[in-house]
């Protein structure tokens, strides 16, 4: 049977799995994305540890996929598909954007790999958004081609798009990111850097309090956000709370700018590693107030179903049905 080696190249990790054609994962292994120069010496140590030969291999990529080569945005590694070819010695060989790769998984996702938000009224073949929000902001959306019977991902790359605050709050947020940044985007305010930007605008700005034994906390940690998560849910923290609901609403804001912009008669599904673990959060009024607060559109952003991707192969589940349809 063929074995096909996947890869889910980001900006703090990369998750390699070897699959035989039958959808079946073999082997499996995650490294920290610091510890290699290149994609190239990361795959390679992985087949050496596994001893195996492949047939074919698709790699996803945090980052812009162009003419078979990637810079990864949020790592500054670039790499291309003759690259990984002569490397690896595999001739079959296709490299994603994430987003792309986590859009083709989509159809094939059921059961516990999904946490419905929304149930709304699904059009069987209407256009399915991604939003996924975790180091950085990546999006992308699938629309039906009758032709070949199935569904076809389509990359973007939205979460650069400049942020629109909503309201006085949102819009002193913006003045304040302003002073910091050239350029405020929702994946500044959506992803890993938003959450831990947002937090700094409560205390500074809103003046909300941070309970000393948690600043003592957060002053040795290496990442706060599992900190001010946690603290959010647990309701220790005003300023925590204040900036998860800020985080979730913005969350849920652009996800029905990207439903909007593709016509999401499909659903939307919320992808990246931040959903997953602030659920009790999106569940919650703000994110699907935010995500239908569109003025005359919000009847039709209503019956779209929201789907939280709780798989975390999710984008290797991807990179293996991108490889079955296109490097047969």
């Amino acid at each position: 049977m063929t074995t096909i080696l996947t890869g889910d190249v980001g900006g703090t990790k990369v998750r390699l799995a070897l699959f035989d054609e039958s959808g079946r994962m073999l082997e499996t292994a995650t490294y920290p994305s610091a510890d290699f120069d290149s994609l190239e010496t990361a795959a390679r140590r992985f087949l050496e540890a596994c001893r195996a030969s492949v047939e074919a291999a698709v790699f996803d990529v945090a980052g812009p996929v162009a003419g078979g080569a990637a810079r990864l945005t949020n790592l500054g590694w670039a790499t291309s598909e003759a690259a990984l070819r002569e490397a690896l010695g595999v001739e079959r060989v296709a490299l994603l954007n994430d987003l792309v790769a986590i859009a083709a998984a989509v159809p094939h996702l059921r059961g516990d790999d999904l946490a419905c938000l929304n149930e709304g009224r699904p059009d069987p073949h209407g256009a399915i958004a991604v939003v996924a929000p975790g180091t950085g902001l990546g999006e992308a959306y699938l629309t039906w081609d009758a032709g070949l019977g199935r569904y076809v991902p389509r990359p973007s790359e939205g979460g650069h798009t400049d942020f629109a605050p909503r309201n006085e709050e949102e819009i002193a947020l913006l003045r304040y990111l302003w002073r910091r940044y050239p350029h405020v985007s929702y994946e500044r305010i959506t992803s890993g850097m938003g959450l831990r930007a947002i937090y700094a605008f409560c205390k500074e700005e809103l003046g909300l309090e941070e309970p000393p034994a948690l600043r003592a906390q957060l002053a040795q940690a290496d990442d706060p956000n599992p900190l001010v998560v946690a603290a959010a849910m647990e309701g220790e923290c005003p300023a925590c709370r204040k900036a998860l609901e800020m985080v979730v609403a913005l969350i849920g804001a652009e996800a029905g700018n990207m439903a909007l912009k593709v016509l999401a008669r499909g659903g939307v599904y919320l992808g990246g590693g931040i959903p997953p673990r602030i659920l009790p959060a999106l569940r919650e009024g703000p994110f699907l107030r935010a995500f239908t607060a569109k003025g005359r559109m919000a009847s039709l952003l209503a019956a779209m179903p929201v789907y939280v991707i709780l798989n975390t192969d999710a984008p290797l589940i991807g990179d293996l049905h991108h490889a079955l349809d296109h490097l047969r």
